[in-house]
This record gives C-alpha cells, structure tokens and sequence, in this order.
C-alpha cells in the first residue's frame, strides 16, 4: 500500500518566518548557496533572526558582503560570507576543503537560468553543471560534516530546490549537455531541476543509516534575478504558464517557507526523498501528465529510484577528480 502523503500546518500563504516561529535552530550550522539574493537571501535570514549560524555559499562576494551587511542590520547577527562557484568545481573543492567541524543543514538553493547554450570550461551545460553536478559535488564532499552533524539531536539535512519546470523533461542520460539534439534552455532548465530531485532521492538512500535525510521542495512562482537572462520566448512561456493558472505569483517571504519546512519541520525529520509543494508532499503523476493540470504534482521521473541511482554514478564521473 502507498503510504500517506505527509502534510504539515503551513501552505501557499505561509512565509519561512511562520514555518521557524516554533522550530529550535539555534546553532544549527548552516550553509546556504546563492543566499546573495532572492529565495537565498530570505532563507538565510529567516534562518540567522532564529538563531542559526549561517554561511552564504555565493558566487560574488561583494553582493554577499552586501547581503551579510543587510541581514546584520535586521537580526543583530551577521553571517558568514564564503567564495563558491558551483559551475567550478575546483571552486567547490576549495570550499569544502576548507569546512571544519560538523554540518546540520545544506540548503542547495543557487541555481541559474540561460537563454541559449552556455558551456562551462569543462565543457558541461551550464544549467546542469551549475544547479546539478556543483550541488551534487558540493553536499557529497560536505557528508562527513553532515553525518558529524547529524549525532546531534537534530539530525541533518539536505534541501534541494527544484521546480515546477522539472515537469518538462526528465534526465536524458544519452545527452546530458546537448551535443547531439537542439538544444532548448528551458528542457535543459527542466533536466537539471529533475536532476536535483533525484539527487535527494539517492542521498537519501545512501545517508540515511548515519542520519541524514534530503528532500527537495518547488518554492512556487517567485520574480527574482533567476529571471534576469530569460529570452522573449521564455518570459512568453512564463507568462502563458500564469494566465494559465499554471501558478501565482507568491512574495520571496512565501517561496521560502518550502524550503524551511523541508529544513525544520518535524514531519520530514527522519524522512527523505520527497517533493514538497506549498509546503507539503505533492501528489506523484505520470511522466506523461500536462504541467497546466498538475502544477503542484511531481512526476513519477523525478522520483525514480532507479533513474536516481544511475543518476549518482554519472554525476560521480563527472565531478570526481575533476
């Protein structure tokens, strides 16, 4: 029998600061990337002004810097800043060597969006190497200091921030970077955001006997810098996907309440490898399901145990030694 979706108090209106209003972080050490902006920006400081040492994992220091300033002058805490290139990884290698002691959330929030073919010097797709393999790479190297974490009472965790968009296409492991078929950025978009949900699917399968459990979350329909390189077409698509009633628009304070539900909220503390939506399980649907009659579902290729795990390996030859 399938077991019962788990559902919690909170839902779309619910803001991250609603979700930490009864949840103990203080010092919880956290990471989260991209936090210089956006969904990253509001789920660290939500996370600090509830008493959790944080570290934004940014690409640009000084917008860090900037956002670290900010957040000072609202909770009285200033958080950690440190360098990271997810597109780079000798620039997450960098970042994890120099991780000490034990880790209890890891927040895989960055991410970036293109309007045409971007490869990165490795030669990898943009959209996948940056919001896949970097993240992959980055929460693998940083397991020792999550199972350290994890002997606490808390446990940890990893959040991985996927999308409604996943529901475009699953991953096409014939031709992860788009060298033999046109490409197009948002099935490109959609691969790497199906990638991240597996991702928490196999981590969750591997980690959890020392205590680590990871779950990916769609924070809904959110205006931030994600957006700023979106070509005609794609902004078309996106607002054809609203009238549509595809989603609605939620405020930064909402989208990041997801995300903190996945990172605290009891129902998911020894639980993994779930899609949460509007701060919730969502429902699983056919891989074959319309995006327009389903937009808080997930589809059953981002939950797939077996695609997950071959998943795993092809992101462990494409980042290991690299």
């Amino acid at each position: 029998m399938t077991p019962p979706l788990i559902r919690t108090r909170f839902d779309a209106r619910s803001t991250a600061d609603d979700v930490l209003a009864d949840a103990d972080v203080v010092g919880l050490r956290v990471v989260v990337t991209g936090a210089s902006s956006g969904l990253g920006a509001e789920t660290a400081r939500s996370l600090t002004a509830a008493g959790a040492h944080v570290v934004l994992a940014v690409r640009d220091t000084t917008a860090g810097d900037a956002t670290a300033d900010a957040i000072e002058r609202t909770t009285g805490t200033r958080p950690d800043v440190r360098p990271l290139d997810l597109a780079d990884l000798v620039s997450v290698r960098t970042f994890t060597d120099g991780w000490e002691g034990p880790l209890h959330l890891a927040i895989a929030n960055a991410g970036v969006v293109t309007a045409g073919l971007e490869r990165t010097p490795a030669g990898r797709e943009l959209q996948f190497a940056t919001n896949h393999l970097g993240h992959h790479a980055l929460v693998r190297d940083l397991h020792a200091a999550l199972a350290a974490g994890a002997d606490s009472r808390r446990g940890a965790r990893v959040v991985v921030l996927s999308s409604t968009a996943h529901m475009r296409a699953g991953v096409d492991f014939d031709d992860l970077d788009f060298r033999r078929r046109p490409y197009d950025p948002q099935i490109a978009y959609a691969q790497s955001k199906t990638a991240g949900a597996l991702f928490a699917v196999e981590a969750t399968r591997r980690w959890a006997d020392d205590g680590i459990v990871a779950n990916s979350v769609n924070p809904g329909g959110i205006a931030t810098g994600l957006q700023r390189n979106f070509s005609p077409a794609q902004r078309a698509s996106l607002d054809a996907a609203e009238a549509a009633g595809v989603f609605s628009y939620k405020t930064v304070e909402q989208g990041a309440a997801t995300t903190m539900v996945a990172a605290v909220a009891p129902e998911f503390a020894t639980t993994g490898g779930h899609y949460l939506d509007d701060g919730v399980e969502a429902y699983t649907v056919p891989d074959d399901a319309l995006m327009a009659d389903h937009p808080h579902g997930v589809k059953a290729w981002a939950l797939d145990p077996e695609a997950a795990e071959r998943l795993w390996g092809v992101s462990e030859d494409l980042t290991r030694g690299q």
